[in-house]
């Protein structure tokens, strides 16, 4: 971290007040919930802990990692060979929506709210664009170290991951509050192996995840968009 700027700057990017709907996604938690999977603090958290290490670092953290190296390179090929895998990796209607909407309101964002390269804009807007890769955008519009950005994308995906969860179980803040920290305590792990990841080595590979998604998308009765 080089200024104080940059640290408040990552900050508001974790923050789940940012308006790019993180909100109204659970990943699939709320379907867990409505099949049994997850039903106590206990359960919720281990069910997170999961996705965070199955998920997040074996997919996610690596390509928003390697997009933020793309981005800085100019590298239009890299950004678009990225960018496919992602949607290529998305295993349900309502996952490659979320990446996609959230993507297109993170850089509507950054649009009205930095001095964003309207080229790099112009490049992401072809793609089409997609959560990691936006996100990986914004994080070079700073001069913020890839760790501390892959910090910072864990922490923000934590933190709707748990507001999902109160929501949804439901539970009280307490518990929240404890899933969180027991989050935060294996983030770094998480994010140092994403950062050792090459291509050959990501993955997007959590088929009960993919089948609770599934599930979801008929859910009868339901809060959440995922």
């Amino acid at each position: 971290m080089n200024t104080s700027s940059d640290l408040l700057w990552l900050m508001q990017l974790a923050s789940p007040a940012l308006p790019v709907g993180g909100f109204s996604y659970s990943e699939a938690l709320e379907a867990a919930v409505e099949h049994g999977l997850v039903h106590d603090e206990a359960s919720a958290q281990a069910w997170l802990l999961d996705q965070l290490h199955l998920v997040q670092a074996r997919s996610e953290l690596p390509v928003v990692a390697q997009a933020m190296s793309a981005w800085q390179q100019h590298d239009l090929s890299r950004l678009t060979q990225l960018n496919q895998w992602v949607l290529q990796t998305r295993e349900t209607f309502e996952n490659r929506l979320q990446s996609e909407q959230m993507g297109r309101s993170l850089l509507d964002w950054l649009r009205n709210h930095t001095d964003v390269d309207e080229e790099r804009v112009h490049t992401c807007q072809q793609l089409p664009p997609t959560w990691p890769m936006v996100f990986a955008l914004a994080l070079t519009t700073r001069e913020v170290q890839p760790r501390d950005g892959l910090l910072t994308s864990a922490f923000a995906w934590a933190e709707n991951m748990v507001q999902a969860a109160i929501k949804s179980v439901p539970l009280g803040q307490r518990s929240g509050q404890r899933i969180l920290a027991a989050l935060s305590a294996d983030i770094p792990a998480a994010v140092d192996h994403a950062l050792s990841l090459h291509d050959d080595q990501r993955q997007a590979f959590s088929p009960r995840l993919a089948i609770l998604s599934a599930r979801h998308e008929t859910q009868y009765s339901r809060l959440f968009r995922s």
